[in-house]
C-alpha cells in the first residue's frame, strides 16, 4: 500500500477571493484528484463557470499551526495568492487576515532589520 500525503486545494472566486471549496488535507491510501474531477464532485464548483474560479494547492501540513489554533481559510489574497484566515473572536465579526505564522515571520524579519540598524547606529555607522 502506498501512503500519500495530499495538501488541501483551495478554490476561490477570482473576482473577490472568497473561498468556495477547501478540499482539506488527505493522507493514507488516497488518490489525488484533478481540477476537472473536483468540478464534478463538489456541488459549489459544479454550478460555477470554470474561468471564474481560481485554485491554490497547499503543501501537506502547510499552515497546520494556524489551522490547529482555530484559523479557517475564508479568502485568498488576490495579489499574493496566499490564503487569508479568519480566527474565532468572541466580541466581533472576524476579518480575513494573513496566517498567524506569516505574521510571526514578518515580525521576526522586521525585528532583525531594526536590530541591525540599532547595532550600526551604536557602532558609529561602521
Amino acid at each position: 500500500m502506498i501512503i500519500l500525503n495530499i495538501g488541501a486545494k483551495i478554490y476561490y472566486e477570482k473576482e473577490t477571493g472568497n473561498v468556495l471549496v477547501n478540499t482539506g488535507e488527505r493522507s493514507g491510501n488516497v488518490v489525488e484528484t484533478s481540477v476537472e474531477q473536483d468540478f464534478v464532485v463538489y456541488a459549489e464548483l459544479a454550478k460555477r463557470v470554470r474561468e471564474t474560479v481560481g485554485m491554490i494547492q497547499l503543501e501537506y501540513g502547510e499552515y497546520a499551526p494556524d489551522i490547529s489554533s482555530g484559523g479557517v481559510i475564508t479568502k485568498v489574497d488576490l495579489n499574493t495568492l496566499k490564503p487569508l484566515f479568519t480566527y474565532p473572536t468572541p466580541d466581533a465579526e472576524p476579518e480575513p487576515q494573513p496566517s498567524l505564522s506569516q505574521k510571526v515571520d514578518d515580525i521576526e524579519k522586521r525585528q532583525d532589520l531594526m536590530q541591525d540598524a540599532l547595532d550600526n547606529l551604536l557602532m558609529g555607522g561602521l
